[in-house]
């Protein structure tokens, strides 16, 4: 599996997100995953789903050390105290003594960020996470938490796909020498898979939509997708990306669908996003 390598930290190009993923079905999905060739698994405490997941790194016979393991603090925990609290209940649920990255899984305006990235550098201090991170960060408060954090923070976890735009985003993650984290990479399929742009590279390639719009991720300097599927035969076939490279106008063809501005995950609690 290739890697980004950003401010120290390695992290496989391609994961497999568990958001929706629940009980034994999670379990025995991750450890399908890493038994076919998987090395990074994403999870939340929000997902209620930590426990699956570690069960499911455990009875993979993967050893711990060889998976990237990312979890986040939901929002509404992010102030001092509260951060740390939830990140060790995260590790206690997970069965392990760390995680390689620990995210700020959205802001919360009413928590003061100088606050919550003391809290976030004081549980990699201790070894409780090897590399620190937030999502959902627009640029303004990406370049907040940067300014503020002891420690680099390695990524920003953002909604990506061909039909949202994120340049801004994208560029500052690479000044800050950080690697962003696509979440919904394949815009939960349907239409996305249906136009010429990614059905003609497709039928061209022997490949899947999905494979080629996975493709389109990894191509681009410090972007990482973590699809997520509850189909284990799908696992392998997103994981299959890595035999053929699309051409660079295969590229600006799909990053031209990026004008429809389509984000799926917006709420109450997001932040202002950035133009797009």
């Amino acid at each position: 599996m290739q890697t980004v390598e950003t401010n120290g930290a390695s992290i496989p190009v391609l994961g497999m997100g568990t958001w929706t993923l629940k009980g034994q079905a999670c379990t025995e999905l991750v450890s399908h995953a890493l038994k076919v060739g998987y090395r990074h698994i994403d999870t939340a405490a929000a997902y209620d789903n930590e426990e699956a997941v570690g069960q499911g790194i455990r009875a993979s016979g993967v050893k711990r050390d060889d998976v990237f393991l990312t979890t986040k603090v939901w929002w509404t925990d992010i102030a001092a105290g509260d951060l740390e609290r939830s990140a060790e209940a995260s590790l206690s649920r997970l069965g392990f003594d760390h995680v390689d990255l620990l995210l700020i899984h959205w802001p919360n305006p009413d928590v003061d960020l100088t606050e919550s990235m003391k809290a976030l550098n004081r549980v990699r201090a201790i070894g409780a996470a090897r590399h620190i991170g937030v999502s959902n960060f627009p640029t303004d408060l990406l370049a907040e938490a940067v300014r503020l954090s002891e420690a680099p923070l390695v990524a920003n976890q953002v909604e990506y796909h061909p039909f949202l735009k994120q340049d801004r985003v994208y560029a500052a993650c690479r000044d800050a020498g950080m690697a962003m984290v696509s979440y919904c990479p394949l815009a939960r399929g349907g239409d996305l898979f249906s136009q010429p742009e990614v059905a003609g590279p497709a039928e061209r390639y022997g490949k899947t939509p999905a494979q080629i719009v996975l493709r389109w991720h990894v191509q681009q300097e410090g972007v990482i997708a973590i699809p997520r599927t509850s189909n284990p035969a799908r696992l392998a076939e997103n994981a299959d990306i890595f035999d053929f490279s699309l051409g660079a106008e295969e590229m600006r063809s799909i990053s031209a669908l990026q004008h429809r501005g389509v984000r799926i995950c917006d709420y109450d609690f997001s932040p202002v996003w950035d133009p797009v």
